[in-house]
């Protein structure tokens, strides 16, 4: 069964009075500790290692779990406003792409629906003009870092403040509006990120659900990844960037959308972009 996650009402406005989250408080209290143990009885030092080894197991398995709150809030769900209108959110990561974005969105305008696009910052600032188009066509463009490198997680304070600003800076001055929302290649939080993306006003999201459209050249089991459990709240992941090809080089992103677009119909939900759903959860 898919897991249910509770809506937490984060805002843009309270975003900026960062707390970190408690597994990384009792982290770096229990460095702190370790180092007191250490400086007092200097014999202590495999209890003292054995503890900040698991700790640092806990920290990393929290990393490689893209749905997971250990290391901070993180929207999985639309808040209960949008479960009640029916609505769910289609989004986009890794592009703007030249070739599949444009052709994205045309199927988005044909079914009448909205999404949020992810955008790589290097990409956007080689692409603009669909950048504003996606904007333009009244879905959101939102944060995906910079490079959109795969050892993100890994870096140290001061470079993913770099990373997430400069992505922010592009999408604002391309499309005239910040970005809203965060979400890290490949789904793989930084243990320090939290601390940045309140410096952005800026809200961490994954997903309810992905088909791996990125990875898998078969639509019919992204398809069925998507709509399996299929239900109103649900955040959606697809990729408009580097997809992955059918064995006739056709993207798999453009053989599925209409099929779920479809399924959303039937099931009388409605995609919005992430700003619209969140847009009645009241500030603080």
């Amino acid at each position: 069964m898919m897991q249910q996650d509770t809506y937490a009402p984060e805002t843009r406005a309270d975003a900026s009075r960062w707390r970190p989250a408690p597994v990384v408080r009792i982290s770096a209290v229990l460095h702190a500790a370790g180092i007191a143990a250490l400086a007092a009885q200097p014999a202590w030092w495999p209890w003292v290692a054995g503890a900040l080894a698991g700790n640092h197991l806990l920290l990393g398995a929290a990393v490689l779990f893209p749905r997971g709150r250990l290391l901070g809030p993180n929207l999985t769900r639309l808040p209960p406003a949008a479960v009640r209108r029916r609505e769910v959110c289609l989004t986009f990561d890794d592009g703007p792409d030249r070739e599949v974005t444009p052709r994205v969105l045309d199927l988005l305008d044909r079914y009448g629906a909205k999404a949020s696009f992810f955008c790589v910052g290097e990409k956007a600032t080689a692409l603009p003009d669909i950048v504003k188009d996606i904007a333009r066509r009244g879905h959101s463009v939102e944060n995906h870092s910079y490079r959109h490198s795969h050892i993100f997680s890994f870096y140290g304070l001061a470079r993913l403040r770099r990373e997430v600003a400069a992505a922010q800076t592009t999408v604002t001055a391309i499309c005239g509006q910040a970005p809203a929302f965060f979400r890290a290649p490949a789904g793989f939080r930084s243990v320090l990120l939290d601390s940045v993306l309140a410096g952005c006003g800026l809200r961490y999201v994954s997903w309810t659900r992905r088909g791996f459209d990125a990875v898998r050249s078969d639509p019919a089991p992204v398809l069925r990844r998507l709509t399996r459990g299929l239900a109103a709240g649900d955040v959606l992941l697809l990729h408009d960037g580097a997809p992955a090809r059918t064995r006739g080089g056709e993207p798999v992103v453009l053989l599925v959308l209409p099929a779920l677009l479809e399924a959303l119909a039937v099931r009388g939900l409605t995609s919005v972009s992430l700003p619209a759903a969140c847009s009645d959860v009241p500030a603080d």
